[in-house]
């Protein structure tokens, strides 16, 4: 949906700086509770067939089909959601705003967007021994105002992330000073 070419309502001069989604570890750990959720059915029934719990039953069987297949849809269903989360939950920094793109649910969905001139302060942590090994945290950006923060959730390399926002931080100011100084000369 969103690339690196392609980003909400595009200024012009825009460039993408970074484009961020979560830690792919994190997907992983859900689709292994996934992967898990697909063997509960199967132990279940071993566990029936093996108590003689009435599983001689034609309707039994059935039921038992019924409710397991029931069961697959819904974990296939939640699989899919939380992909879509995972996929859809973007942060894109440009040279001149940063977007957050969060995914809340199936149907609703927040973009926010902030100015890179606006930034007052810019934090990571890595908090966590799977989050240091696989260097993976959170960059919280925060402005002026009453504004809230925006978090760039477990994203990879938060240090990195951090660094480069600075230096377009510090660009930016720059920017601005040489716009100031030519605007006094022409005047």
């Amino acid at each position: 949906m969103y690339s690196r070419k392609k980003i909400p309502q595009q200024l012009k001069n825009e460039r993408v700086i970074l484009f961020l989604r979560r830690h792919k570890f994190i997907f992983l750990k859900d689709c292994f509770f996934f992967v898990l959720g697909f063997f509960f059915p199967v132990i279940i029934y071993f566990i029936l067939k093996n108590l003689h719990f009435y599983f001689e039953g034609e309707i039994f069987k059935a039921l038992f089909l019924l409710l397991a297949s029931a069961y697959y849809l819904m974990i296939l269903l939640l699989f899919f959601t939380a992909f879509v989360d995972y996929h859809l939950d973007v942060w894109i920094v440009t040279n001149q705003r940063i977007l957050n793109i969060e995914q809340k649910a199936l149907f609703s969905r927040t973009i926010s967007e902030l100015k890179v001139n606006r930034i007052q302060d810019i934090t990571s942590d890595v908090n966590g021994i799977l989050e240091t090994f696989l260097n993976f945290g959170n960059v919280h950006i925060q402005t002026a105002g009453t504004e809230e923060r925006f978090i760039f959730k477990q994203v990879p390399d938060p240090s990195r992330i951090r660094k480069k926002i600075l230096t377009l931080l510090k660009q930016s100011k720059h920017f601005e000073e040489i716009m100031k100084k030519k605007d006094k000369i022409k005047t």
